[in-house]
C-alpha cells in the first residue's frame, strides 16, 4: 500500500476504490488514461494490493522500475524459462504483473536480449513440405531423435551434448547427456541401455541424415530389431514439425 501511496496518481485511485460511493472530485484528479480504466472494473483492491484485470486474467499492478525489471528477467531470462519466444513470455508476464505499456516494454526487452541474439540461428536450407507420418497407436511406437551439441560441460564426465528423444504420441521428451564425439557403436549401445531396455523397441525412429544413423552398424541394428529408419532429406529436414519444435525449445533452454 505504501508503494502505491507514493505514486500520486495511484494514491488517488486507491482513495477512489476505497470510497463506498463515487467521488467526482477525486475522479477528476485522475489524469493518466490508464488509471481511468477503473470505471470499467479493470482495477480492484484486494488485501491492500491493486490488481488489474484484462481478458479474464488478474495481475498485480506494478509501478516501480525495480520490480518491473525483476518480472522481465524472471519470465524470460531465468534457466527454467529458457529465453522463450515473445508469445510464451507474454503469457508468463500477463499472469505475473501488469503496468502501463508492459507489452511494448516486453517486446523491446526481448528484441535487445543478448542471450536471444546469440541463440538465434538459421537451420540451413529453406524447409520444404512436411512429410506425412502414420500416426502411432501406442506410446514410443514412433520417436523423433536429435542431438543438442555445443553445450557447456556438465556432470562428472563433462558432457557437452544431449540425445533428445520425443515420443510422437504422448509428446513426452527424454534428454540423455552424451558426448558429441560418440561413435555409431557407442551411440547404439547408449540407445539400447537407456531406451530399448526400459521402454521397448520403437517401430519407427525419425531423425536427420547424420553419419551416426547412416552407418552400417545402425542399419544392421535396425534390421535385427525390426525397426524402420525414416530419413529426412536436405530439403525436408523436419519430418515431424511438432517434435522438431520441442527439440528446438529444449536447445534454447540449454543454451
Amino acid at each position: 500500500m505504501n508503494t502505491y501511496s507514493k505514486h500520486k496518481q495511484c494514491g488517488i485511485l486507491l482513495q477512489v476504490l476505497q470510497q463506498k460511493y463515487r467521488s467526482p472530485e477525486l475522479e477528476f484528479q485522475l489524469e493518466e488514461p490508464w488509471l481511468r480504466d477503473y470505471k470499467d472494473n479493470e482495477f480492484s483492491l484486494i488485501d491492500d494490493l491493486l490488481y488489474h484485470r484484462e481478458k479474464h486474467i488478474s495481475a498485480l499492478t506494478i509501478i516501480d522500475g525495480f520490480h518491473i525489471s525483476l518480472i522481465l528477467q524472471e519470465c524470460h531470462d531465468c534457466p527454467y524459462m529458457g529465453h522463450m519466444s515473445g508469445d510464451r513470455t507474454k503469457e508468463r508476464v500477463a499472469s505475473t504483473g501488469w503496468w502501463p505499456k508492459w507489452e511494448q516494454e516486453l517486446s523491446e526487452y526481448i528484441n535487445t536480449c543478448e542471450g536471444c541474439q546469440k541463440a538465434n540461428r538459421k537451420h540451413g536450407k529453406k524447409y520444404g513440405f512436411l512429410q506425412p507420418i502414420e500416426e502411432p497407436k501406442q506410446p514410443l511406437e514412433t520417436i523423433n531423435m536429435d542431438w543438442a551439441t555445443g553445450l557447456d560441460p556438465g556432470g562428472k564426465e563433462h558432457f557437452k551434448a544431449l540425445l533428445i528423444i520425443v515420443d510422437r504420441l504422448s509428446k513426452s521428451m527424454r534428454c540423455l547427456p552424451c558426448h558429441k564425439e560418440n561413435t555409431a557403436m557407442n551411440t547404439a549401445l547408449f540407445f539400447w541401455n537407456n531406451i530399448i531396455s526400459t521402454c521397448g523397441v520403437p517401430k519407427i525412429i525419425i531423425s536427420d541424415r547424420e553419419p551416426k544413423f547412416t552407418s552400417k552398424f545402425w542399419t544392421n541394428l535396425y534390421d535385427i530389431l525390426g525397426t524402420k529408419l525414416v530419413f529426412s532429406t536436405a530439403y525436408h529436414p523436419q519430418t515431424d514439425g511438432l517434435a522438431q519444435r520441442m527439440i528446438h525449445i529444449m536447445e534454447e533452454i540449454l543454451r
